[in-house]
């Protein structure tokens, strides 16, 4: 066989072969390329990535309309994209809030209570002596005779008791003669050691205690030389 005849015989079958990979290369969908480990892939829409995990028949039919460049993405409903809700304004770095506080009712000075004695009712059975008094002066407070007194407690005239001293006080008798000392009610001044007891015997029928109250003092208050009392 000529030379010329094979040669012409291999071009056409040649030219059969490339056309036949043409039509076929043309009627099947191009193949992405693959891409290197760690390089970014195309981006897809949300839609269509969420299909393509699914890997259902619908995600073959959306892929072949994304190949014919017919696609169009519905809009995500996605949550995640929503428009974020306002917040309410931050304070302004660097200044601190003001949180106004709570109404406190001011405490007012409590008056201090005064705790007064009361005077010794009628004729007590017995009394304790304090400093600055003597069995002469109780005599005269609770109205009752001296020699009586001084009989009952085993006394004699001109004995100095010492404070602390308990006293019998008799039952019955009277005192003779003018009770009071001074006349009050009154007022009175202050000296060096006075007390209120002392002072009660200064006034001869006076209760120590109703000296205090009328002065708004405790009876165990010390009292300051050149103070005025107010005598009952």
């Amino acid at each position: 066989m000529p030379k010329k005849i094979i040669l012409v015989i291999s071009l056409a079958l040649a030219a059969i072969f490339l056309l036949a990979a043409c039509e076929k290369s043309a009627s099947q969908p191009v193949l992405a390329t693959p891409t290197a480990a760690g390089a970014n892939a195309t981006a897809q829409p949300l839609g269509l990535q969420v299909l393509n995990d699914l890997g259902t028949k619908t995600a073959v039919y959306v892929q072949t309309e994304v190949a014919l460049g017919v696609f169009t993405p519905a809009a995500t409903t996605d949550s995640s994209l929503a428009t974020p809700t306002p917040q309410a304004a931050l304070s302004t770095p660097g200044i601190a809030t003001v949180v106004p506080l709570a109404t406190v009712t001011p405490m007012t000075a409590s008056t201090p209570v005064i705790v007064v004695a009361s005077a010794t009712p009628g004729r007590p059975g017995s009394y304790t002596l304090h400093a600055g008094e003597f069995p002469y002066c109780i005599a005269r407070r609770f109205d009752v005779n001296p020699g009586d007194l001084m009989n009952l407690n085993g006394l004699s005239s001109g004995q100095i008791l010492q404070p602390g001293k308990t006293l019998k006080i008799p039952a019955t008798g009277s005192f003779p003669g003018t009770r009071a000392l001074q006349v009050h009610p009154a007022t009175y001044t202050v000296a060096v050691n006075d007390t209120f007891y002392s002072i009660a015997c200064a006034f001869g029928d006076v209760d120590p205690s109703a000296i205090a109250a009328a002065n708004g003092l405790a009876i165990t208050a010390p009292l300051t030389t050149g103070t005025v009392l107010n005598i009952p």
